[in-house]
């Protein structure tokens, strides 16, 4: 399994050509595609979203959330910003969301190599 960010998501819709849009179509195709709970959430929320994408975005396998998961993803959070580093609420529970499940992380938003760099995250990643 293989989970998507936003960003890459919003590029794949828009029919982008680029690294991040492979990695979701060939991940999609070989039915490896999951989400964050988060993810899906952000789509969604597009009042511009047509109706058949998000009832495709919906098929797609969420990562659940295990026991302890707010605690570890507010800890994670609080390192990088010790850290003096950028974390965003959303990117913090994409980012525990995937450590959590071992999965690495398709994306284009650079704010998720500090995530990589603290936490070990795993990103297929264009920036």
């Amino acid at each position: 399994m293989i989970a998507a960010d936003t960003s890459s998501l919003v590029a794949f819709l828009a029919g982008d050509e680029a690294f991040d849009v492979h990695s979701v179509d060939a991940a999609l195709a070989a039915n490896q595609l999951c989400l964050p709970p988060v993810v899906l959430t952000e789509l969604l929320s597009d009042p511009k979203l047509p109706p058949k994408v998000a009832a495709i975005l919906i098929q797609i396998p969420l990562l659940q959330i295990q026991d302890g998961f707010w605690d570890r993803a507010g800890m994670l959070r609080a390192k990088l910003i010790a850290r003096k580093r950028r974390a965003r609420l959303a990117d913090s529970l994409i980012a525990q969301a995937c450590l959590d499940h071992g999965v690495a992380l398709i994306t284009r938003d650079g704010d998720f190599r500090a995530f990589a760099q603290v936490a070990g995250l795993k990103l297929v990643a264009t920036v």
